[in-house]
């Protein structure tokens, strides 16, 4: 089958306009392309870099269909956009990952059957529709276990640990939505991540797997390589493949994993489009995740996900961001910062990759 190639000079829909979309936009500038942002909020971090930007919500079809007709492919930048619309602009236009994609990653049910179905490993799950069965599912699962809501948590939001003493009244308002899914909590070693990226052409390319360490949920610092032994290194690099595979990726996806003292490793999340656990990659790898996302996207050849140094990123999280000057100081540190004017608490303001020698 021949596969289309988008020429540079053909523009590139985004969908969110958020830091993902701000370096995806980057990237696709280096290729010679130009970027569409389309976001329901005012002046976001893509905006900035873009070439034409649609400020409307995401289920204004005629705000979408002008949006469609400006674009030659689509693809979004994080996994909470409604499918509806997503699913409508794909009759359209192609939009790259696929609209059933983002239906599977975007509920933590969907994702862990799916998961469940092509044989790839997990934490013992239910999922509970009323708060009239959590005890009975909770007895189920085993305590301790996480109640989690299945769609739009994020960075912690949504969740709710239930140990052997905890009231399931007081959970249940916590997650805070009417479906859930109990998930048995794992006592693991480390959490680590794989990026991997497929092509029109199927090719697939994975990223070392990195360990990431979190403050209040949210994710503080990547050490790009994990401390993995190189049989589990090809271990998570096959579990990754085989998900791109089985779900038809067109793009980069992020799997994050837990993994145990004994080495086990079990999926934990999917995210459908670059991941702040990759972006050392712009620095720290022969071609970055923003670059792979535009490169497969448009029907590219995928390029090296080599690392070129080891290195450590480290989000700039609220205040941390008025540490710029301090940063730039280190001969080693590349500072990327996202054009928020606001540092609220708990906000990623940028991020920074100190880069350790050459390899």
């Amino acid at each position: 089958m021949a596969i289309e190639t988008l020429p540079p000079g053909s523009t590139i829909g985004i969908l969110g306009g958020g830091q993902l979309g701000r370096m995806t936009a980057i990237a696709a500038a280096n290729l010679g392309y130009r970027v569409h942002v389309y976001a329901p909020e005012k002046d976001p971090p893509a905006a900035q870099v873009a070439n034409a930007v649609t400020t409307a919500p995401y289920e204004d079809k005629t705000a979408l269909a002008a949006f469609a007709d400006a674009c030659d492919v689509i693809t979004y930048e994080f996994e909470n956009i409604p499918a509806e619309p997503v699913s409508w602009l794909a009759e359209k236009k192609p939009v790259r990952p696929n609209p059933r994609v983002l239906k599977i990653t975007q509920d933590r049910l969907n994702e862990k059957d799916f998961l469940g179905r092509i044989g790839v490993a997990t934490t013992r799950y239910r999922g509970v529709g009323s708060f009239d069965k959590l005890s009975s599912i909770v007895d189920e699962v085993g305590r301790p276990c996480v109640l989690k809501s299945t769609r739009m948590g994020y960075d912690g939001k949504g969740q709710a640990k239930i140990m052997a003493d905890t009231q399931l009244g007081v959970a249940w308002r916590q997650m805070g939505a009417g479906i859930g899914i109990v998930e048995k909590f794992v006592d693991f070693a480390y959490e680590a991540s794989v990026i991997v990226a497929r092509g029109l052409d199927g090719a697939i390319a994975t990223y070392v797997p990195v360990e990431n360490r979190h403050a209040n949920h949210i994710l503080a610092e990547t050490i790009v390589p994990a401390p993995m032994p190189a049989a589990k290194i090809a271990e998570a690099e096959t579990m990754a493949r085989t998900i791109a595979e089985q779900i038809d990726l067109v793009g980069v996806l992020c799997v994050e994993l837990f993994v145990t003292a004994d080495g086990t490793l079990m999926v934990n999340e999917l995210a459908p489009r670059p991941h702040n656990s990759g972006h050392w990659s712009i620095d720290g790898a022969v071609t970055s995740q923003f670059e792979q996302l535009i490169r497969a996207i448009c029907g590219l050849p995928l390029g090296s996900p080599d690392r070129v140094a080891d290195c450590v990123m480290r989000n700039l999280i609220g205040d941390e961001v008025h540490l710029w000057p301090e940063l730039l100081k280190e001969p080693r540190a590349k500072l990327h910062l996202y054009g928020k004017l606001e540092a609220r608490e708990g906000r990623k303001m940028g991020h920074v990759t100190i880069l350790g020698p050459t390899k």
